[in-house]
């Protein structure tokens, strides 16, 4: 241990009472505790004696308040109160023999009354070093005082508090930055160990700091939005940033000249997603710049995009008559600001230009025809499209061709049929088919089955406001007769006709042989006639 600076007079007494000190053989003065160690403005007591036995001279010098609380023939006992630092206090005496002393050594210990880590940075970047700071006012004896670093409850350092006057220190050490740091506490802490001094092992910790590291990229934020815009139209304008530590404390700020967007971020892994929706804001034409900015660890990265605003109308498309009867002449025009140039399905080739038109002679082909006026102009070296359509409506009276309505149907009996029967026409005409017989509907749709019962020949009439026409159907319906009374007679007029040929065929063959018979005797009867006739005379 380490005394405390004597005062200039106590030196010159110490080396006067050195000077007096006896020899081998002379008066012996001591002090009891000749050590000893007490809290900062304690008391202790003190028991100066000597070895002589006559009279003497017996007193303590020293700086301290005293007090003799008691006395002998040798021995006095003084009590030191409010000791505030470390002292040396003398006990001596006189004796007629000769003069002597004895040095006290008296230490004080009193703990830190600062223990302080330094403020930490609000964001240290990861991969940088850090300097951590522990002040330490006051604590002592110095020699026994320890200042340990801490972070969590592993140390980090342990470094002596120094020897002197117990004055401000302050104890450092460097720490490199990581993600794991995010979030931790950092500390300091004293430790007086006065265990050797028969005391105990004292301890005073700072208030924990909390350090939040970060990473944020050297790369910019992607903007991904359209360069090019409409006046009044909605878009969404969507910001990215990759490689960001802790990701979610990163914050976005999206604006489009000086109007504030409100985005919606979504978080990842190291990445996050600002959306934000412009809705019919900006009203304005001209250039305008869509800024992100991401902030994170009081640092930015920023990106800016270029914006035009237009505004560009769709294309104007007239027809002369929506509604015309056939065979009417329609003009058909299409018109689009200046500077756009105008493309009309239909019409003849002409220069670009920013108008169009065609003329028509409408038929019945024609209802229901669009036409279609497509718009483009060049913005900001993009072009941009704009539509209009409209459709001519023609009236002319029903149609009812082959195409439409077959004129002659045949089918099987019990098969599976679909009768179609339509009328074209504008307006739609109604369609009427009944059988010239009776006067019974055209059954038209599905026959599942046919039946034979609707065989004949129809009269459809197909009629509008724009006039009629007609037209014949016949349904042939093929069956078969399953009726004994047929099969019979048809039967025995074959058998009759079998038998009466074969009776036919047999008196046929009796009378050629009959005849053949008699042809033989006649001829038989004239040669025998003729060998019994006589010759005549020469």
């Amino acid at each position: 241990m380490v005394p405390g600076a004597a005062h200039p007079a106590m030196l010159a007494l110490l080396a006067l009472i050195g000077a007096l000190l006896p020899g081998p053989g002379g008066a012996q003065t001591s002090v009891q505790p000749p050590n000893a160690i007490i809290p900062r403005g304690g008391s202790i007591m003190v028991n100066c004696s000597t070895s002589c036995d006559q009279h003497t001279l017996l007193g303590l010098e020293t700086q301290l308040a005293k007090r003799e609380v008691d006395h002998g023939n040798n021995w006095k006992i003084f009590e030191l109160s409010g000791v505030q630092k470390d002292s040396m206090p003398i006990c001596y005496s006189s004796c007629p023999n000769g003069q002597a002393s004895a040095l006290m050594n008296l230490t004080v210990y009193w703990f830190p009354e600062r223990v302080e880590l330094a403020p930490l940075p609000p964001w240290q970047p990861v991969g940088k070093h850090l300097i951590l700071r522990c002040m330490v006012s006051g604590g002592a004896p110095r020699d026994h005082l320890t200042v340990v670093l801490l972070r969590g409850e592993k140390e980090l350092s342990r470094q002596p508090a120094g020897n002197g006057e117990p004055a401000e220190v302050t104890v450092t050490v460097t720490v490199l930055a990581t993600k794991d740091d995010h979030g931790a506490n950092f500390s300091c802490r004293t430790e007086l160990d006065l265990r050797s001094q028969g005391l105990g092992l004292f301890q005073n910790s700072s208030a924990p700091r909390k350090l939040r590291t970060f990473v944020l990229p050297t790369t910019d934020p992607h903007l991904a939005t359209h360069r090019v815009l409409e006046v009044g139209t909605e878009w969404q304008v969507n910001c990215t940033l990759d490689g960001l530590f802790p990701v979610s404390e990163a914050e976005v700020h999206l604006a489009l000249g000086d109007m504030r967007l409100q985005p919606t971020i979504t978080y990842n892994d190291d990445s996050l997603l600002a959306k934000a929706w412009v809705k019919g804001k900006v009203e304005e034409e001209g250039v305008q710049y869509l800024t992100c900015a991401v902030n994170l660890g009081g640092q930015s990265r920023r990106s800016q995009e270029r914006v035009t605003i237009y505004s560009f109308p769709a294309p104007n498309l007239t027809l002369s008559q929506p509604e015309v009867s056939e065979w009417t002449t329609v003009n058909v025009e299409c018109e689009a600001q200046a500077g756009a140039v105008v493309t009309l399905n239909g019409a003849p080739a002409r220069p670009p230009g920013p108008r169009a038109q065609l003329q028509l002679n409408a038929s019945a082909e024609d209802n229901g025809r669009s036409f279609f006026c497509s718009a483009a102009l060049e913005v900001a070296g993009q072009v941009v499209h704009k539509h209009q359509t409209r459709e001519l409506r023609v009236l002319y009276g029903p149609r009812l061709n082959e195409r439409d309505c077959l004129g002659n149907w045949t089918w099987q009996e019990g098969s599976q049929q679909t009768l179609r029967c339509q009328a074209w026409g504008n307006p739609t005409p109604k369609l009427n088919c009944s059988r010239k017989e009776d006067g019974a509907l055209l059954p038209i749709g599905d026959l599942r089955p046919v039946k034979r019962e609707v065989a004949g020949t129809y009269q459809c009439r197909a009629t509008s406001t724009c006039g009629e026409v007609t037209r014949e159907v016949v349904i042939n319906v093929i069956y078969h007769q399953n009726n004994m009374a047929i099969v019979i007679p048809v039967a025995s007029v074959i058998i009759l006709g079998t038998v009466g040929t074969a009776a036919y065929i047999y008196n046929y063959q009796r009378k050629i042989q009959k005849y053949e018979l008699q042809k033989a005797r006649k001829a038989q009867e004239e040669a025998a006639m003729k060998l019994n006739t006589p010759a005549t005379p020469p």
